[in-house]
């Protein structure tokens, strides 16, 4: 007969005992038996294998990079010559920001990582939770939902500005085709929205999304370096205007737009809750397998954010728009410029189609994981449902709001900031007063992170409001 207990010897005080079962061992934070050594759990999965299926199962480490690529290449890249534009090429100042930026967000996706492992997380609001409380877990969530909301937003204002124009730029549709009922703008973004976006959202899980990434990632090097050859041949010609060296100040809406360039660029890095869902899918998935996917992403994306700022600003000087893309729709002043100007805006617009459904992914966990006590994604027909609320409440969005640099200046100082440094910041020098296994330097950059995050948000806040007071 099977027993929980087994015989100890006759003379014995105590009778029975109870067997201990390793795989019923109540869950425990950190223990005693706790090792500092960080290389010792590389192995450990962030979730167990019988939740998330075999281990061997979920895409390998060119899946989780372009995932994790496409999560972070995405609308902010159109802002990036615009905040080149106010910083200035002379001093550096931007290509210093946007690697400054892009190391800091590496470091702060490494770090969550560690901790979501030691705390046996498996969302970014459960380590905000097992480090923070339930309180901040759910202020964490409805910051994913208002930025990814805002990122999806932006992503249809520029289909909409590309494909048919705005009051300053002619769009696609218009030039290839003429004026007519095909380019009315929202009637554009709800045809995109419907036949090419809610397809690709309605897909369960984030691995199936990985050649669609890949493709994304893809386009967005086009981009980038058609920008930099025209810019390459246009400086050969000696007909690129000299740029601007160093920040103006001559204005006082200069001046505005200085201290939310910083936001901006945050907002660009701004990957992290899709830190946890990539690690979770991720083959073999360790801690040294999830860092060196980082790492590689991180690389890929400074590398195309430093090329698309420096080469956009120098085609387009002082005209440099929030949106680069609009600026696409005049003569480069290169061979063939028109054919280039098609393949860079639609080439875009179907890059932002295909990183849609990524960061949609995680604003519908996130959605799930506050409105309901139970799941509902489990169940087909409610997830189509919530797909389907909430791309719709997305396109609403998007006809209210004027241009991306009003929706980056905020989102970036208050949601971006908090999720990609204020939070990983807390949560790595909360948990460390259980394991202590922070390095000095680790805590130094812990709260450098910290700090910095806090004063460029206030900073940005307060810009924002003087430019809505301004414009009143």
């Amino acid at each position: 007969m099977n027993s929980n207990y087994s015989a100890i010897p006759f003379k014995s005080s105590i009778e029975l005992q109870v067997q201990k079962d390793p795989n019923n061992e109540p869950k425990q934070f950190y223990g005693e038996d706790y090792t500092d050594e960080f290389d010792e759990i590389d192995d450990f999965p962030l979730i167990a294998a019988s939740v998330s299926g075999p281990e061997n199962a979920g895409s390998g480490v060119p899946g989780a990079v372009f995932n994790l690529a496409t999560s972070i290449i995405g609308a902010g890249i159109m802002a990036l010559p615009a905040a080149m534009k106010v910083l200035g090429l002379g001093l550096g100042l931007g290509f210093f920001s946007i690697v400054v930026m892009g190391v800091l967000s590496e470091i702060s996706i490494e770090l969550l990582v560690r901790y979501s492992v030691l705390s046996k997380s498996a969302s970014y609001g459960e380590v905000v939770e097992a480090a923070l409380g339930r309180p901040m877990r759910v202020v964490s969530e409805v910051c994913i939902v208002i930025n990814n909301a805002g990122v999806l937003v932006v992503y249809l204002i520029i289909i909409g500005d590309v494909m048919s124009g705005s009051s300053d730029h002619v769009g696609v549709f218009d030039q290839l085709f003429g004026h007519g009922a095909w380019d009315h703008r929202k009637m554009v973004v709800l045809v995109v929205l419907v036949v090419l976006l809610a397809p690709l959202c309605a897909l369960e899980k984030i691995d199936s999304l990985s050649l669609t990434s890949a493709a994304s990632v893809a386009l967005a090097v086009v981009f980038v370096a058609i920008s930099c050859v025209v810019a390459f041949i246009k400086m050969l010609d000696g007909t690129i205007k000299k740029p601007r060296m160093g920040p103006d100040f001559s204005t006082e809406a200069a001046v505005l737009d200085l201290l939310v360039v910083i936001p901006i660029m945050t907002n660009a890095y701004v990957c992290h809750f899709n830190v946890q869902p990539i690690y979770n899918e991720l083959e073999g998935r360790s801690t040294r397998k999830m860092n060196r996917v980082g790492r590689i992403s991180t690389v890929m994306c400074v590398v195309v954010y430093a090329g698309t700022a420096i080469s956009g600003y120098l085609l387009f000087g002082d005209g440099t728009e929030s949106d680069v893309l609009t600026n696409f729709d005049r003569n480069l002043g290169a061979h063939f410029s028109m054919v280039l100007n098609y393949i860079v805006r639609i080439g875009y617009v179907l890059h932002l189609v295909l990183v849609f459904p990524v960061i949609h992914f995680s604003l519908r966990q996130t959605v799930d994981a506050l409105a309901f006590t139970k799941s509902v994604l489990d169940d087909r027909k409610k997830s189509l449902a919530m797909t389907a609320a909430l791309l719709g409440a997305i396109y609403v969005g998007s006809t209210m709001i004027p241009n991306i640099w009003v929706a980056f200046k905020f989102t970036g100082a208050t949601t971006g900031l908090s999720l990609g440094f204020i939070f990983p910041a807390l949560i790595t020098l909360r948990l460390d007063e259980h394991d202590k296994s922070l390095t000095t330097g680790e805590k130094i950059v812990s709260w450098s992170m910290l700090v910095l995050a806090v004063v460029v948000s206030v900073i940005g806040v307060t810009g924002n409001i003087y430019s809505i007071r301004n414009q009143s």
